[in-house]
C-alpha cells in the first residue's frame, strides 16, 4: 500500500443521520449477484458489467422523482451486445430497462433488474442529402446534433429545455417536443426511418425497401397481429374518431394508437410505435431525421402581465400574428429564476401574481423578421403591460446575448424553481396539456387546486400549444406528504379529463408517473388495445415492465425517493443530469450528478452500514481523485452547482495536517520548487521517457498515485532560464508569464521564439509594448493548491500574487496580461476567498487580462497579417468557458488560419494542472471523441492557450498543440 493512501474513512459524513426509508439494504452491499455478474461477463465481456455496489447506486437516480435499484448495469457497445442481453433475458426471466441521458422526469429509464446504459458507445451524427436529412445515433445529445446541422442551415423539429443533455433516443422514445415543435414538428411527425432491435433480437430497417418480407419471415406472428388490429381500429369509426381528436393536442400518454392509422404495413405500424414507447417495444438503434431550415434571423421579447389570466389570454394573438414560441411563466417562476447565473436579478423582486410571455418570432431573413416585427408592434398597442422592475422593458430585442440569457432563463424552469424547494424535499414535475384556448381557465383552476392541496404554485409552459408544466415539493418520507399528493393527482387527473378533455403528459410521457390514470384519460377500450399492442410486440414482458402501463392504481406512489441534506453546495440539486455531457470523467467513472446521488445514499445510510463502507471505498478513486476540477458542471448547471469545488473540499478533507503543512511549505519556498521543477524537466529531457516513465511510476507506487505525477513522452523541454528583457518606461501593460510557461518550453522552440518572446515582440509589433518583472520567480496563481484542496498553501500564494501584481500595476492603473487561461482565471476570480481583507481590496483595483483578449483585441486590429496557413483547429479550453472568452481563440485562429474549425466534440481535455499526469486515464476519457474528430483530418495548426491543456492535447491526438499567439507572432512577422 502506498505509504500515504488517504483514508476513506475521512470522506464519511460526519452529520448525526437517522436511516432513511428508502435506503438501500445491506443485503446489497457486495453489489451484482455473482452468478448474474459472471453470466453476463461471459456474455458480452467483463468490461461491459458494472456491478459494484456504487455502480448500481449512481444509476439508480434519474431527473424523477423515482429511485430504482437495479441488479446490474451493462455497457453495450454495439446491436450484438444488444441482442445478446435480450436474449439472455428471455432465457433467465429477467427484465431490462435502457437508459441514455437519465434526464426523463416520469422513472421510464429506471429498472429493477438488468439496466443497460445506452449513452456511452452510441454517439453519432452523420449528415445526409445536404443537410435534409440525419443519421443519429440514440447516445447523441440533441444539443451535438444541431451542432453538427447548424453548418448546413438546418435543425431537427423537437427542441426539449433539455437539449444540452436529452439524448436522439430519449427524445424519439420520449415524443419529446417543447418549446417550438407542437404537434408537427415533434418526432413523430420528422423521424424519417428507424432501425430498432424487438424484444426477440429481431432488427428492423424502416428504410429498406424489403423491410416487410423480411419482418415477415422473422416474426410472422407479429406482423398477422399488427394488420389485426389496425382493421380493428379502422373498423370502429367512433375509436378512429377518438384516436384523430386526442392528436390534435401535444399527447405522450399511453402508445401512439395512430400509428395503426397512418402505417400501410407492419413496419411503417412499428415505425409509428416505436416513437414514444419508452423503451416497452424495443431499443432503438439508430434514428433518421428528416430536418428543418433553421431560420437565423431572430426577434424575442419577455412581456410582462399584471397577472396570469392576463398572460394567458394574450397568447393567441402572437400565435395568429406568427410566433414560433410563446412562452408563459408565472411570478413564481420569474422570482425562482432570478438565481439562474445571468438572469436578471431584480426578476427577485416582481409580484408573485405577474406573468410573463416569452415571445419569439424567427425569420429566414432580416426582410421576413422586420414584416413579423410591424405585425407585433400592433400586438403590443392593445396589451396591458407592467414594468414593475427595471431589467423589464417589454421590448423585442435581436441582440443574440439577450436572448441567449432569456432562454436559459426559461430552461432553468424546473432546476431554477426545485433548486429553491425546501430542504429535504422530493420535486415532482407535472405537464399537461388542455385546448389552447382555455388556457387561461386551465391556469386559474390549476392554481386553485394547488393552493387547496397545499403545494406552492409555480407554473410555465408552452402557451401557444396549451402545454402546462408545473411542480410539487414533498417529503417523500413522509407518509401523510404522500398521500396528500396522491390526493392532488387524483384531482388534478379528473380535472384535466373532465373538465377540458386534456392530455395528461403532453411531451414528458407516462413513465411511472401516470400510469395509474391511462385508462381515465383514454378510455377502457384504448387502454385495453395498448396491452394487446405491447403483448403483441413484448410477449415475454421482458422490456421495461411497469412503464407506461400498469394496472397498480398505486403505481405513482411506489419509490418515490427522498432526498436527503448533502453539503449547501450540492443540496440544490435536483438529479437532472444537465451536468453529464460537459464532464470529463463521465465515461470513466462518475459524473456531477452521480457523485451527489452517491453522497445522498450515504446520507441515507445508518453510520458504519456495509452500504456506506462499499460506497466509502469507491469514492476516493471514482468522485473526488478523477473529477478533472474544470467546474464546467457549474456552467451546464441551470442554478451554477459546481460540484467541482465539492470535490476540491473533499480532496482538502482527506489532507492530513502534516500534507497541509507542506504544501504550506512549497508556496511559501515556490521560488526553489520552480527551478527544481525546470532543472527535472532539462534533466528528464536528456535522460530519456523510458527512464523517467520507470522512475515516476515506482516513486507513484511507493507514495501515492494521486500525489505523484507520471511522467509522459509528450512533456516538452525545459523553457529558458532567463525570460526576453523588457522595459517598464513604455509599457502599456504587465505581462505576467505563467509559472507553466516559465518551467515548461515549447514544442518547437529551438526552432522559434518562446511563448514569452512571441507575446514581447507581437505587442511591441502592435505598438503596445509590454513589461516583465524581474520578480515572477516565486509566483503563481494559486491553482497548483486550489485544484487539490490544500487550503493553506493556496492563502499563502492567493496573497502573494495579488500584493506582487498590485505592485507591478502600479496600483491596478496598467492591466495585467496572463498567458494561460487557466491561470488568468486563477488570479482575477478563484484567488478571491483566501485572500485578506486588505487584499481584497487591492484585488478589485486589478485589470486582470487573458492573453487572447490582449491580443484579439489590442494587438490584432494594429497588426498587418501578412502570411496565412490553409487550417487551424482550435481548442477552447475550459479556462476561457469561465472567462467567456473562447471566441477570441477563434478570432485569432481565424487571423492566422483560412478556415477554423472548432469541433463539435470539443470538451474540457481533462489534463487539469498535472491531473493527467497523475490520471493519464481521465484524459484518454475526456479527449477521445474530440480526438477522433481532430486526427480524422490533416490540419495546418492545432491552437489552444494553455500550456498543460497543449500537453493533454498533444497526448491525445498525437499532434503538436500550441498557444495563438505564437501563430500570431509568425502570421505577423515582418
Amino acid at each position: 500500500m502506498p505509504l500515504l493512501e488517504p483514508n476513506p474513512q475521512a470522506l464519511r459524513p460526519g452529520t448525526k443521520r437517522t436511516p432513511a426509508p428508502d435506503r438501500v439494504p445491506d443485503l446489497q452491499a457486495r453489489g451484482t449477484p455473482r452468478h448474474l455478474r459472471e453470466e453476463l461477463a461471459a456474455l458480452i465481456g467483463p468490461e461491459k458489467v458494472l456491478s459494484t455496489i456504487s455502480d448500481l447506486v449512481r444509476y439508480a437516480s434519474d431527473a424523477s422523482p423515482y429511485r430504482f435499484v437495479p441488479q446490474v448495469v451493462v455497457v453495450p457497445e454495439d446491436v450484438d451486445d444488444i441482442s445478446a442481453i435480450l436474449s439472455y433475458a428471455h432465457g433467465k426471466g429477467r427484465e431490462v430497462v435502457f437508459r441514455a441521458a437519465g434526464t426523463s422526469l416520469n422513472g421510464q429509464a429506471q429498472g429493477e433488474d438488468i439496466l443497460v446504459d445506452v449513452r456511452r458507445h452510441w454517439v453519432g451524427v452523420e449528415v445526409l442529402d445536404g443537410g435534409a436529412r440525419a443519421r443519429i445515433r440514440p447516445g447523441t445529445t440533441l444539443a451535438r446534433a444541431n451542432a453538427a446541422l447548424a453548418r448546413y442551415g438546418r435543425v431537427l423539429g423537437p427542441d426539449p429545455a433539455s437539449a444540452v443533455a436529452c439524448t436522439i433516443g430519449g427524445v424519439v422514445a420520449n415524443n419529446a417536443s417543447g418549446m417550438t415543435a407542437g404537434i408537427t414538428r415533434n418526432s413523430y411527425r420528422t423521424v424519417s426511418s428507424l432501425t430498432f432491435v424487438l424484444p426477440s433480437g429481431t432488427v428492423v430497417d424502416t428504410a429498406d425497401p424489403a423491410a416487410d418480407d423480411t419482418l415477415a419471415r422473422a416474426e410472422p406472428r407479429l406482423c398477422e397481429g399488427l394488420l389485426a388490429l389496425k382493421a380493428e381500429i379502422e373498423a370502429d369509426q367512433e375509436l378512429t374518431a377518438r384516436i384523430r381528436a386526442k392528436y390534435t393536442l401535444k399527447n405522450t400518454n399511453g402508445y401512439r394508437l395512430d400509428a395503426y392509422l397512418d402505417g400501410a404495413t407492419p413496419v411503417e405500424i412499428l415505425r409509428g410505435l416505436m416513437v414514444g414507447s419508452e423503451g416497452t417495444f424495443g431499443f432503438i438503434s439508430e434514428v433518421v431525421f428528416d430536418t428543418l431550415p433553421l431560420d437565423r434571423a431572430v426577434s424575442t421579447a419577455l412581456l410582462l402581465f399584471p397577472s396570469l389570466p392576463a398572460a394567458a389570454a394574450a397568447v393567441p394573438r402572437f400565435t395568429e400574428a406568427g410566433a414560433i414560441a410563446v412562452e408563459l411563466m408565472d411570478g413564481n417562476t420569474l422570482r425562482a429564476s432570478a438565481r439562474v447565473p445571468g438572469a436578471p436579478a431584480d426578476w427577485a423582486e416582481l409580484p408573485s401574481e405577474s406573468a410573463a410571455l416569452l415571445v419569439e418570432f424567427r425569420a429566414p431573413d432580416a426582410a421576413a423578421l422586420e414584416a413579423y416585427e410591424e405585425e407585433t408592434g400592433r400586438v403590443l398597442e392593445g396589451l396591458d403591460l407592467v414594468a414593475p422592475v427595471g431589467s423589464v422593458d417589454n421590448a423585442f430585442t435581436r441582440d443574440p446575448g439577450t436572448i441567449a440569457r432569456l432562454w436559459k432563463a426559461r430552461k432553468a424552469f424546473v432546476t431554477a424553481v426545485g433548486g429553491s424547494r425546501p430542504p429535504g424535499t422530493t420535486l415532482i414535475t407535472e405537464d399537461f396539456a388542455v385546448p389552447p384556448d382555455r388556457l387561461a381557465e386551465a391556469c386559474a383552476e390549476l392554481r386553485e387546486l394547488q393552493a387547496r392541496h397545499g403545494f406552492e404554485a409555480a407554473v410555465a409552459g408552452h402557451a401557444a400549444h396549451g402545454n402546462l408544466h408545473f411542480l410539487l415539493a414533498f417529503d417523500a418520507a413522509d407518509p401523510a406528504a404522500v398521500e396528500r399528493y396522491a390526493s392532488f393527482m387524483d384531482a388534478f387527473c379528473k380535472l384535466t379529463v373532465e373538465r377540458f378533455d386534456g392530455s395528461l403528459k403532453a411531451e414528458h410521457a407516462t413513465g411511472r408517473n401516470i400510469t395509474p390514470f391511462l385508462e381515465l384519460e383514454w378510455g377502457p377500450k384504448a387502454t385495453e388495445l395498448m396491452w394487446r399492442t405491447k403483448e403483441l410486440i413484448d410477449p415475454d414482458g421482458i422490456l421495461a415492465p411497469r412503464i407506461v402501463l400498469d394496472r397498480d392504481p398505486r403505481a405513482h406512489l411506489r419509490n418515490l425517493k427522498t432526498i436527503p441534506k448533502v453539503e449547501a453546495i450540492a443540496d440544490p440539486c435536483i438529479e437532472c443530469g444537465f451536468c453529464e455531457p460537459t464532464c470529463p470523467s463521465r465515461d470513466l467513472t462518475t459524473t456531477p450528478r452521480q457523485r451527489i446521488v452517491l453522497r445522498r445514499e450515504m446520507m441515507r445510510q445508518s453510520d458504519g452500514s456495509p452500504v456506506e463502507a462499499g460506497l466509502l471505498a469507491a469514492y476516493g478513486y471514482a468522485a473526488v481523485d478523477t473529477c478533472a476540477g474544470d467546474s464546467t458542471c457549474a456552467l451546464a448547471c441551470p442554478v451554477g452547482i459546481d460540484t467541482g469545488a465539492l470535490m476540491k473540499e473533499f480532496r482538502h478533507a482527506r489532507h492530513s495536517p502534516r500534507e497541509e503543512g507542506i504544501a504550506a511549505l512549497t508556496a511559501r519556498d515556490f521560488r526553489g520548487v520552480e527551478a527544481a521543477a525546470r532543472l527535472a524537466v532539462a534533466a528528464g529531457d536528456r535522460i530519456g521517457d523510458r527512464l523517467m516513465e520507470s522512475v515516476t511510476g515506482l516513486v507513484r507506487r511507493a507514495v501515492r498515485p494521486d500525489l505523484v505525477p507520471r511522467w509522459l513522452p509528450e512533456i516538452p523541454g525545459a523553457a529558458a532560464r532567463r525570460l526576453p528583457p523588457t522595459h517598464r518606461p513604455a509599457a502599456v501593460a504587465v505581462y505576467y508569464p505563467a509559472c507553466v510557461n516559465r518551467v515548461f518550453g515549447g514544442a518547437d522552440e529551438a526552432r522559434g521564439p518562446s511563448l514569452p518572446e512571441a507575446v514581447v515582440r507581437v505587442s511591441a509589433r502592435a505598438g503596445k509594448p509590454v513589461w516583465i518583472p524581474d520578480d515572477v520567480a516565486g509566483t503563481c496563481c494559486a491553482t497548483i493548491w486550489h485544484s487539490k484542496g490544500y487550503e493553506r498553501g493556496n492563502a499563502v500564494m492567493a496573497n502573494r500574487i495579488v500584493e506582487a501584481a498590485w505592485g507591478w500595476t502600479a496600483g491596478g492603473r496598467l492591466p495585467l496580461v496572463v498567458d494561460a487561461s487557466s491561470c488568468t482565471l486563477g488570479i482575477a476570480h478563484e484567488v478571491v476567498p483566501y485572500l485578506t481583507d486588505d487584499n481584497r481590496e487591492l484585488h478589485a483595483e486589478l485589470t486582470v487580462v487573458d492573453s487572447l483578449v490582449w491580443a484579439a483585441d489590442e494587438l490584432l486590429p494594429r497588426l498587418d497579417v501578412r502570411r496565412r496557413l490553409g487550417s487551424a483547429v482550435v481548442h477552447p479550453t475550459c479556462s476561457m468557458l469561465h472567462l467567456g472568452d473562447e471566441d477570441r481563440l477563434t478570432a485569432l485562429a481565424a487571423a492566422c488560419a483560412v478556415d477554423v474549425v472548432v469541433p463539435d466534440d470539443v470538451a474540457c481535455c481533462a489534463f487539469a494542472g498535472d491531473r493527467g499526469m497523475l490520471h493519464p486515464e481521465l484524459t484518454a476519457a475526456a479527449t477521445a471523441r474530440e480526438a477522433a474528430e481532430v486526427t480524422a483530418r490533416p490540419f495546418d495548426a492545432h491552437l489552444s492557450a494553455n500550456r498543460m491543456c497543449e500537453i493533454g492535447m498533444d497526448r491525445a491526438t498525437g499532434r503538436r498543440y500550441e498557444s495563438a499567439l505564437l501563430a500570431l507572432e509568425r502570421a505577423t512577422r515582418p
